[in-house]
C-alpha cells in the first residue's frame, strides 16, 4: 500500500476516535507537539524510520519522551502505530492528519512568499482579501524569497496569485506590445 493511503487510513482512524473520545482538541495539540520534535530531530526521525530497532524499544523511547506532555489517548494512537509497523511513516501521517483537519475546520492555508518581510497589519490584509475570495478560514504560512525582486507571489491549494514585480512587469510588457502591434 502506498504511503499516501497508509498516512490517510490512520489520520482519519485517528480524526474519527479522537472525536468519538470528545478528544480533538487535545489529540491535534498533541499531534502537533510531536511534529515539532520530528522536524526538530534528525536523530528521532531516523530512529522511528530503523527497521532494525525493536518495536518494544521504539514504543519505550516515544513514551519516555512524549508520556508527560500529551495525553493517553495520543499515547495510544503512537503505540498502535508501533505495534503496526508505520512508526516509519508518522510524519506523513501527521501531514495528512493536519491537511483532513483543516478542511473539516474550512481552513486554508496561504503559502504567501514576499521580497520583504510583511508587518502583521499587511499579512493581516493579505489574509482578510484571501478569506473573502475563498470564502474559507485562511492560515499564512509566510516566507521571504529573496529571488523575488519586489511583491509577492501566493499560493492556495493549486491557485497561484503572482503579485511579483517581475510578473508585473511582463503584464506590462505583453500591453506595449499589443499597443504597439495595433499601429
Amino acid at each position: 500500500m502506498s504511503t499516501n493511503r497508509v498516512a490517510r487510513r490512520y489520520a482519519d482512524a485517528a480524526i474519527e476516535y479522537a472525536e468519538e473520545k470528545k478528544q480533538s482538541e487535545r489529540l491535534a495539540a498533541d499531534l502537533e507537539l510531536i511534529q515539532r520534535t520530528i522536524k526538530e530531530s534528525r536523530d528521532l526521525q531516523v530512529f522511528l524510520k530503523s527497521p532494525v530497532i525493536p518495536k518494544e524499544r521504539k514504543r519505550s523511547a516515544l513514551a519516555e519522551l512524549f508520556n508527560k506532555s500529551v495525553s493517553p489517548l495520543t499515547l495510544e494512537f503512537l503505540n498502535l502505530l508501533v505495534d503496526k509497523g508505520r512508526e516509519d511513516v508518522l510524519d506523513s501521517i501527521l501531514v495528512e492528519y493536519f491537511r483532513l483537519r483543516d478542511e473539516q475546520l474550512g481552513i486554508m492555508t496561504l503559502d504567501l512568499r514576499a521580497a520583504v518581510e510583511l508587518s502583521k497589519d499587511q499579512q493581516a490584509s493579505i489574509s482578510r482579501k484571501f478569506e473573502e475570495m475563498t470564502k474559507k478560514k485562511i492560515r499564512i504560512a509566510f516566507s521571504v524569497d529573496k529571488q523575488l525582486k519586489g511583491g509577492f507571489v501566493a499560493r492556495v491549494g493549486d491557485t497561484v496569485f503572482d503579485g511579483s514585480l517581475q510578473r508585473q512587469l511582463e503584464l506590462l510588457r505583453e500591453r506595449f506590445d499589443d499597443v504597439s502591434g495595433r499601429n
